[in-house]
């Protein structure tokens, strides 16, 4: 059997199901054109992946094998290629993916393995065979069957490296050029790139304090494996034989969010008009294109909400809660439509997922599948006044708010009635755009 071993969302050798297939393989990578021309020079996930590329290069050469590298379009890369027997890949989605993919498998058979999720897509199912669109009865189901799913690491076969030109970066009409981000018409963005045993490692020592601690903007209570888990860096599986070898901590609550991301995923591949249609109300959103712009250069006036925006911005990155507080106010305050806020966090966030990205904004704009119904509306203040009583995550990303008092900064009338050297009065009142939202 000879091989196409494509590293998509799953950049390592260690525990990577793809090394578990034998045989004569060709390892490769594409860096996809389709993608990548939409993005800027600048884009930090393209540095991310990057550094993972090369490092995957590096560790498949310690184990006898390598990584030919190309850039271009997919559908042309494949053809390529003669004398294989069939590609393998890890599963996506997202309805680009899943379009890309079905091209490949008319030119070369295509086998899909589950390694980007815990379960595969049809593996949790009501009794009667349909999908759960509620995720109570979906977790409940799914946190049953986890104790008998084989989480074992999975080894490294025995291969036959095919005899390919492994240097630099191969595109497709043009030639092979140097293994360097420019190459692909990217420049080096300065990200902290921590290896991710490590900061799984630092967070089940803190995980006893994850239930109760994870909101709060000061702390470190969360796993920060987010854009791990995105482009495989570390497997699922690591992580889940890392909790259950845990004794004695509370583990329910981090379980809970990772099959969270299960349940995204899944209502992606059962539901794919979720990617950019609601699920339910006609309500859409009001187009307001100077109303977006304030939002997207982090000056609307509430602090909590620019302040994650500016983060944002700044690192690629955005904690959790103000990623809830900062969605609830641009699709209820701001009445903007749930799909310009979407694709403004996919342009930005390094640990973008597809599924999680879109059905969180929907469940903000309370157009998705969770059964609580449109009048859910943060108040951004009172969220801030909560979990930055201090106003620590405010004055970090907003420094112009250094010198005034936390309690203002959680105060809407103070904020409405007071002038700030180079800070924004707010935009809208909270209690009358809530009101007109409803």
């Amino acid at each position: 059997m000879k091989r196409i071993l494509w590293f998509t969302r799953d950049l390592r050798v260690e525990d990577n199901p793809l090394l578990s297939l034998g045989g004569e393989v060709l390892p490769i990578f594409i860096f996809d054109e389709h993608i990548l021309k939409k993005l800027p020079q600048n884009d930090k996930r393209v540095t991310f992946i990057f550094y993972h590329v090369v490092k995957l290069k590096s560790d498949l050469q310690k184990i006898g094998l390598d990584l030919k590298i190309f850039y271009g379009k997919p559908e042309e890369i494949f053809e390529y290629f003669s004398g294989f027997d069939e590609v393998v890949a890890s599963g996506d989605y997202d309805s680009y993916a899943r379009e890309r993919d079905a091209k490949i498998s008319r030119m070369l058979h295509f086998r899909y393995l589950n390694d980007t999720y815990i379960f595969k897509p049809k593996e949790v199912l009501k009794d009667n065979g349909e999908p759960y669109f509620v995720f109570t009865p979906f977790y409940k189901k799914a946190r049953a069957a986890l104790p008998s799913k084989n989480i074992d690491e999975v080894k490294i076969a025995e291969h036959i490296l095919a005899k390919e030109d492994y240097k630099g970066i191969q595109k497709i009409g043009e030639g092979r050029v140097a293994l360097e981000l420019k190459s692909i018409g990217f420049v080096k963005e300065n990200i902290e790139i921590v290896t991710p045993h490590v900061k799984l490692e630092e967070f089940l020592k803190k995980i006893d304090a994850y239930k109760e601690m994870r909101d709060y903007l000061a702390t470190n209570a969360t796993s920060c494996l987010s854009v791990d888990l995105r482009f495989g860096t570390i497997s699922m599986r690591a992580i889940l034989r890392a909790l259950f070898s845990l004794k004695g901590a509370e583990i329910e609550p981090f379980f809970r969010q990772l099959i969270f991301r299960d349940f995204y995923a899944y209502l992606f591949f059962h539901i794919p008009t979720l990617e950019t249609k609601n699920y339910k109300y006609s309500f859409n959103g009001i187009e307001d294109n100077e109303k977006f712009k304030v939002f997207c250069e982090a000056k609307t006036g509430v602090p909590i909400v620019d302040a994650g925006v500016r983060e944002l911005l700044d690192t690629g990155g955005m904690h959790n809660r103000v990623r809830m507080v900062a969605a609830s106010f641009f699709t209820k305050d701001l009445l903007l439509p749930w799909q310009w806020g979407e694709r403004f966090f996919a342009s930005h966030l390094l640990d973008y997922d597809s599924a999680s990205n879109v059905l969180s904004w929907q469940w903000s704009a309370g157009t998705g599948v969770d059964p609580q119904p449109y009048f859910r509306v943060f108040n951004p203040y009172l969220q801030s006044k909560k979990f930055d009583k201090e106003a620590l995550y405010i004055k970090k990303w907003l420094p112009a708010l250094a010198h005034i008092a936390p309690k203002f900064l959680h105060d809407e009338a103070y904020l409405l009635n007071n002038t700030i050297a180079e800070y924004p009065k707010p935009i809208v009142v909270h209690k009358e755009a809530a009101k007109k939202a409803v």
